[in-house]
């Protein structure tokens, strides 16, 4: 399969795959490095030093690099990405693997791997391919929930957490025994801007619960196979997440606070933070 260059087209470097298509007045630097099978569109440039893997298709007009910035910071595309039409990403960022870029978003930050990514500043409003949140009485009302609870991910779990309310007002407890594992270390996550992203890794080993104790955050875990979203809102239900499942948090009301109770104390080592060693890591299974 060989490359696709329309003539209208200005293609500065030599790196590029079988298979790519750069489309009428799209400008690719020399700075650039394509693999096999990317997609350029009309008027679309890549400026500076911008490495695209696999599949790749980058939209009409999209521009990947800054223009007359004389940046040196290079792009980096994960494969099967997508950017839309009249995007732009700055220097320095990272779009993850199967992530998506709506088109005229403006990407100031890395992009986590099958994140879906909107507006300017951009910020993450979802998930690719993940099932369908479920309703809220469903996951998010222990009421509805008579024990532990499978999810669609292997290993996730839903803990409903007992609780109480009266005149006083509210009272949730978690009784260790409960769960899955005796907790080593307890933390919590707040003041997290709306449009930022936690999490973006996996453990080793450690397995976690995360409890919404205020407002609210969506979460998406994935076994490398599939991905399924949730969106926590109270502090009645606990999300268990297993060593070897990915998972992120995004979506964090003002008022959010997580409490996240871990099976082991903090190990650096235990982290996997980069999606193409976690999905290696998961391929055996």
């Amino acid at each position: 399969m060989t490359t696709s260059i329309h003539p209208t087209a200005v293609v500065e470097t030599d790196d590029l795959g079988a298979g790519c298509r750069v489309q009428e007045y799209a400008t690719v630097g020399a700075g650039a490095v394509l693999s096999r099978d990317v997609s350029v569109g009309a008027g679309a440039r890549l400026v500076g030093s911008v490495r695209v893997d696999r599949a790749v298709t980058i939209g009409p007009n999209a521009v990947l690099g800054d223009v007359g910035a004389g940046s040196v910071d290079g792009i980096a595309v994960g494969r099967e990405a997508t950017i839309g039409a009249n995007a732009t990403v700055r220097a320095g960022v990272a779009i993850g693997r199967g992530a998506v870029v709506e088109p005229g978003a403006v990407v100031e930050s890395d992009v986590p791997a099958h994140a879906v990514v909107r507006g300017s500043p951009a910020h993450i409003v979802g998930y690719v391919d993940t099932m369908p949140e479920p309703a809220e009485p469903e996951v998010l009302d222990s009421a509805a929930l008579s024990g532990p609870t499978a999810t669609g991910i292997p290993g996730v779990v839903l803990h409903p957490v007992t609780h109480a309310r009266d005149l006083r007002g509210s009272l949730a407890v978690l009784e260790f025994a409960s769960l899955p594992f005796v907790p080593q270390r307890v933390f919590a996550v707040y003041d997290v801007p709306s449009e930022s992203v936690r999490g973006a890794h996996a453990h080793r080993s450690c397995g976690q619960l995360l409890v919404c104790v205020s407002g609210e955050v969506s979460c998406v875990a994935d076994d490398g196979a599939s991905r399924q979203g949730f969106r926590l809102t109270n502090p009645e239900v606990g999300l268990y997440i297993p060593p070897l499942v990915w998972s992120m948090q995004y979506r964090y009301s003002s008022d959010a606070v997580v409490m996240v109770l871990a099976e082991l104390p903090y190990d650096p080592d235990d982290y996997v933070r980069d999606y193409e060693e976690f999905l290696e890591l998961v391929a055996p299974r």
